[in-house]
């Protein structure tokens, strides 16, 4: 970009963005606790997500993290990029990613009667398939760590072999992976109750603001730098992006089209909403 007017304002904008994108995706984390608290109940929600939601933010904040602050990563990431230079990771990144974090944790405790009180549905167990998905995103980094000691000549610091960005990097595709699944079983209880009651589309409505800010942040830093390699230098941004807005659109389907007259129907199991809900405070949620 030559122009240093433009540059100037394109910079501000990109900012601007990238502030505008964290504050949709962090608000999207409060309706829905809110609306538990309302409730006194999770009845509607699906327990696999809380459960790897707050994992995934937690390698998210690792990789954001050490992109904003660590030197070394910063270097190898500038040698496996030339062209860039500077990773288009930023502040407004890492601070979504802690924030939510915390908020996914909040959320994940719900569940739990003898914390919040809430009534929790038997049927509100953890699924065997987002166990294993959690146990190996734990196990995963420490594999790559492996893998970075022992084939690294120099111990992880030549950036053209196996190096700490690679480690830093499986945080990110950790974070990714969960993403694509995250929704999966919200959506299939949605389809299967026929219903959205007891599950708010507020952070839906919310994170599909924030995931076309995101992705608008991008391609807009990537101009910036005349590099298109800054796209794929950060596939988690770009990627968590389109799925986070492809996911958000069959929740909004299913919400405003599909199951719109849901609140009306009398849903015949233990989460019927629309009777009254007994609160079993020995009911509790599979830990992981």
């Amino acid at each position: 970009m030559n122009d240093p007017q433009l540059e100037v304002f394109v910079r501000a904008l990109s900012r601007l963005l990238g502030w505008a994108y964290m504050f949709s995706w962090s608000a999207s984390f409060y309706p829905q606790p809110i609306y538990n608290f309302k409730r006194k109940s999770t009845a509607g929600l699906a327990i696999d997500f809380p459960t790897v939601n707050f994992l995934g933010f937690a390698c998210y904040s690792i990789y954001t993290g050490t992109f904003l602050y660590s030197p070394l990563i910063r270097d190898q990431y500038a040698a496996r990029h030339p062209a860039s230079q500077e990773a288009t990771v930023r502040f407004n990144d890492f601070a979504f990613a802690a924030h939510a974090t915390v908020l996914s944790i909040i959320i994940y405790t719900q569940f739990w009667p003898s914390i919040w009180g809430f009534y929790v549905s038997r049927f509100q167990r953890i699924s065997s398939t987002m166990l294993g998905l959690f146990w190996g995103c734990v196990l995963a980094p420490l594999v790559v760590i492996w893998i970075v000691l022992s084939r690294s000549p120099d111990g992880g610091n030549d950036p053209f072999a196996w190096a700490w960005i690679d480690v830093i990097y499986a945080f990110s595709y950790i974070k990714l992976l969960i993403t694509v699944v995250k929704y999966v079983p919200q959506a299939w209880l949605n389809y299967k109750r026929q219903s959205t009651v007891g599950w708010s589309i507020a952070p839906m409505l919310f994170d599909f603001a924030g995931g076309v800010l995101s992705l608008a942040q991008l391609v807009l830093d990537s101009s910036l730098q005349n590099d298109w390699s800054g796209i794929t230098g950060n596939p988690v941004k770009l990627l968590l992006s389109n799925v986070t807005i492809f996911f958000d659109l069959i929740f909004i389907v299913q919400h405003y089209i599909l199951y719109y007259d849901s609140s009306d129907r009398k849903l015949q199991s233990e989460d019927d909403l629309t009777t009254p809900l007994l609160r079993d405070s020995s009911s509790r949620p599979q830990s992981v």
